[in-house]
């Protein structure tokens, strides 16, 4: 059996395997498995169904080592399975020079048991690789994002379109604390052509981006508010906790509220409609 059928084969059991509630799907409808439907992984991977079915079906040959980094990340593999996947693909396993975006079991753990706060998962380069439900209710679904769209860095300096806004004060150290992790990831990983691609491409939209990398500006993460402005639930101020998950090079940014305070209060509500929209009258549509 051909390697792009035995691909075909490992991707549809894996996808078997997954059922939706694990990935923050609804289980509803008539399902012929248990697990997830060819859509349902296109719009975790951020790919086509029509990729899908070809990859599946041995019709696609030599996809990207994004594609694959995607789904391994869609279908929760394991490292040894993640491994195989890119040995099937025809492609080398990223190496210790090249970022990686291997979600380990805790972190995913971390994620689907704190379902009442906020909470992303984001590469060394500040790419957003994962997310919960509550994230995409307050921030909006990122499943339709590609490439660069999901990179908060390129989002900042690019001026692209955020819910969250910063006091000058906040935004310089924002940019001093990503700048610094940019600078410190390219040392780390000096064989990772996107993320030279991507330092090359914000020199060319940001001469803010310009100066600070070229100062050699340093920051820290550091506990700090945000104001995000939801077109439904109004405007919430959170804390927003960096952290590094051990044994990995993934920050998990945390947003949480303070008991009984105002973004509490519409943080629950908010856990409760999701990404649905709201009519006039105030009542999820």
């Amino acid at each position: 059996m051909s390697e792009s059928r035995e691909l075909g084969r490992a991707l549809h059991g894996w996808r078997d395997r997954i059922a939706p509630a694990t990935v923050g799907l609804p289980a509803g409808g008539v399902r012929r498995a248990a697990g997830l439907r060819r859509e349902e992984l296109a719009q975790l991977a951020g790919v086509s169904v029509d990729y899908i079915t070809r990859l599946e079906q041995g019709r696609a040959t030599s996809p990207s080592t994004q594609v694959m980094s995607a789904l391994a990340r869609a279908l929760r593999l394991s490292a040894a399975e993640r491994e195989y996947l890119y040995l099937l693909a025809g492609q080398p396993a990223p190496g210790p020079g090249q970022l990686s975006a291997h979600i380990p079991p805790g972190v995913r753990r971390l994620l689907d048991q704190l379902d009442g706060s906020p909470l992303s998962v984001h590469d060394a380069a500040w790419s957003l690789i994962l997310w919960n439900p509550l994230w995409a209710a307050l921030f909006g679904d990122a499943s339709a994002l590609r490439g660069r769209e999901r990179n908060i860095v390129w989002r900042h300096f690019a001026g692209l379109p955020s819910r969250v806004s910063h006091t000058p004060e906040q935004e310089a150290r924002f940019e001093a604390a990503v700048v610094a992790d940019l600078r410190a990831a390219t040392a780390r990983y000096p064989a990772d052509a996107g993320l030279r691609s991507l330092i090359k491409d914000l020199r060319g939209v940001s001469t803010n981006f310009v100066r600070l990398w070229d100062t050699g500006i340093v920051g820290v993460h550091e506990s700090d508010t945000k104001t995000v402005h939801h077109p439904d639930v109004g405007t919430l101020t959170f804390d927003c906790d960096v952290l590094i998950a051990p044994g990995s090079d993934l920050r998990v940014v945390a947003y949480t509220a303070a008991p009984g305070s105002d973004a509490a209060d519409r943080l629950r509500l908010l856990n409760v409609i999701g990404t649905q929209t709201m009519t006039e009258d105030g009542t999820p549509g």
